[in-house]
């Protein structure tokens, strides 16, 4: 399956470098995406590039006595940009996607697509049927561990990441689609006036100080917005538990039995 160059050239990735990620990976992979800062829709200048995906083990690897390499990662340099490879494999990756974590869902949806199989369609697809009320508790979670990283660094950062979760776990709940980036939430849920001013900030630098921004302002419109998806989690259609995994096992059976064998 091809890749749209447009979404990774509009997010400013250096698209030559990006092709190529394939290379040198031991096993195939399904599918590798962008995440991290330039998904979220406010990368710096000196930003690294994160890419996601799942790579397919045999099926010898999960059934004999050595332990399988799972979770698979790898960074290099590529003209001073530091580009980061995290990979899991199918079956690991599906059971992610089986818990409230919406941050593997980010991954799967990102439309900063550098390498795609039919098979990562399908992932697509079945997304939909994971989706739960309790997706909140992730967003909210990783809110406040961003905000209490924002407390002891005062970086531009963290701050960005509490609110870029906050305005997603809410807009997941109201609407039923999981959306990452910053600018585009901004344009669906009401949200503090100062947010694009702190994303203009932080393109300067990706560990920009967040200096003469009122901290007590800041905790105001996070506690605020906190109460809002607690709303919006209470009043959401989203099921209490995941449907489709009858569908995302016959998946997984299906991509290693049709693996060819090492």
């Amino acid at each position: 399956m091809g890749t749209d160059m447009t979404h990774l050239q509009n997010a400013g990735l250096p698209v030559t470098d990006l092709g190529p990620v394939v290379t040198g990976e031991r096993y195939p992979l399904l599918f590798a995406t962008v995440s991290g800062a330039h998904l979220y829709g406010f990368p710096s200048q000196d930003s690294d590039v994160d890419l996601r995906g799942v790579h397919l083990l045999p099926a010898e690897d999960l059934v004999g006595l050595r332990e399988p390499q799972e979770t698979r990662s790898r960074m290099w340099d590529r003209d001073g940009v530091e580009m980061d490879l995290v990979t899991h494999d199918l079956r690991k990756f599906v059971r992610l996607m089986l818990k409230p974590n919406g941050y593997v869902l980010e991954q799967l949806l990102s439309p900063l697509v550098v390498h795609t199989t039919e098979l990562h369609a399908e992932l697509v697809a079945l997304a939909p049927t994971v989706l739960t009320r309790n997706h909140a508790h992730h967003y909210r979670g990783f809110a406040n561990t961003q905000w209490r990283l924002f407390e002891r660094t005062g970086e531009l950062k963290p701050l960005l990441y509490t609110f870029r979760a906050l305005l997603t776990g809410i807009h997941l709940m109201r609407s039923g689609e999981v959306l990452a980036q910053l600018p585009a939430l901004l344009a669906r849920v009401r949200a503090p006036a100062c947010l694009p001013g702190l994303i203009a900030a932080k393109a300067e630098a990706e560990h920009g100080s967040a200096e003469g921004v009122d901290r007590t302002e800041m905790a105001r419109h996070i506690e605020s917005l906190h109460r809002v998806l607690d709303e919006a989690q209470a009043e959401s259609g989203l099921p209490d538990g995941p449907g489709g995994f009858d569908a995302l096992h016959a998946l997984v059976v299906r991509a290693r039995l049709a693996r060819p064998s090492a």
